[in-house]
């Protein structure tokens, strides 16, 4: 099962604070929903073991997580690949950031996800919808994260 998704983020901080976070990868995997551990492996790799619940199955899934922030072209990269319970999990997501020239940042997000296993099995419906919360939920806490860290910066 293949889906695609995309949105945007405002974040109430300027470009450098995004840059600064994306930089730190244990920052980013903290960002996605349910983490339950994230063991960094180097500065653009680490694996996160993440608490999971579609339609009946629920359970704990593991990921490598390979975060690529290229600055020059004003983008940041995810690589997502595992799973659990059976099922596996390739994801990839990005976003391009975007200086608003007021002191704010637009992250503007697309995530595309294959799935195979009993997770893409449940039901197309009940997992687009999911993915895509996950998918959005993690911008979300990203924005949250950065514009509370500048703040505190400032």
């Amino acid at each position: 099962m293949k889906l695609s998704y995309s949105g945007q983020e405002q974040v109430q901080a300027p470009p450098a604070a995004v840059w600064a976070f994306v930089q730190d990868p244990e920052r980013v995997a903290r960002c996605l929903p349910d983490v339950q551990e994230v063991v960094v492996k180097d500065q653009t790799h680490l694996e996160a073991t993440v608490q999971v619940g579609v339609g009946m199955v629920r359970g704990k899934f593991r990921f490598k997580i390979e975060v690529q922030p290229d600055e020059a072209q004003n983008r940041v990269n995810v690589k997502v690949q595992g799973g659990g319970l059976g099922s596996v999990v390739d994801m990839t997501a990005g976003a391009n950031i975007v200086d608003n020239g007021d002191g704010t940042t637009t992250l503007d997000w697309t995530g595309d996800a294959t799935m195979r296993g009993p997770v893409a099995t449940v039901g197309g419906r009940v997992l687009d919808v999911q993915a895509q919360k996950l998918i959005q939920k993690t911008f979300q806490n990203m924005s949250a994260q950065v514009g509370a860290s500048a703040g505190t910066l400032a």
